[in-house]
């Protein structure tokens, strides 16, 4: 995959969004589409079904170049050999690991990406060394309609203090995007907006086209 520094458009194969449709469908549209990054999301599946859904984005993302992300399961990301496995604050912090090097083993590659919803968690994973962190949710979304909004002043301040490769996260559309942008981001992630498009590809296109 390309350098993470030069990644921009962060995407997402989330299972509540399939309808029926293949994992490896979305992969590939999303590749089509332009997609840096790629998340597999899962929450109601079991291990072994994320595990097989896994090994079938696999060989579509290497094709294109893309790098997959597995969300809350690093065994199985170091498993299939998944480039990133994601974790949220609750599942990196509350589960008692205080820096990201505990998921790695001697043999294992695996990057990590953490959850933040506000600038002091923010300093705290920053602290444990992650290879990216998230930012969000900027706007209020469906896909997470109990978080609340952290609203752009968070990623002003994101702008102004993070270092690292960061994603704005979180109700994030084309009709949006601008505005998240002249606050200072660079790089995004986008659930709904894209999977929700009656045309994958071509909506992905569109965020993509305008991150360059």
């Amino acid at each position: 995959m390309k350098p993470l520094a030069d990644c921009r458009l962060y995407a997402f194969i989330d299972t509540a969004y399939f309808h029926g449709r293949p994992a490896e469908v979305f992969a590939q549209q999303l590749c089509d589409g332009g997609a840096d990054l790629i998340q597999l999301r899962a929450k109601k599946s079991s291990p072994d079904e994320i595990r097989r859904m896994a090994e079938a984005i696999l060989p579509v993302t290497r094709r294109a170049n893309v790098g997959l992300i597995i969300n809350d399961h690093p065994d199985i990301a170091r498993e299939t050999g998944a480039d990133f496995c994601h974790l949220g604050q609750e599942d990196f912090f509350d589960a008692g690991h205080k820096h990201v090097s505990e998921l790695r083993t001697p043999n294992s590659e695996l990057r990590i990406g953490l959850s933040t919803h506000t600038p002091e968690q923010a300093q705290r994973a920053l602290a444990a060394g992650p290879d990216y962190i998230a930012i969000g949710p900027v706007y209020s979304t469906r896909t997470k309609p109990m978080a609340k909004p952290v609203t752009l002043e968070y990623v002003r301040w994101a702008a102004a203090n993070v270092t690292i490769p960061w994603f704005a996260i979180g109700g994030i559309t084309l009709q949006r995007l601008d505005e998240v942008l002249a606050a200072g981001a660079t790089r995004i992630c986008v659930v709904s907006a894209i999977l929700n498009a009656s045309d994958v590809t071509k909506i992905c296109a569109k965020f993509r086209h305008r991150l360059i």
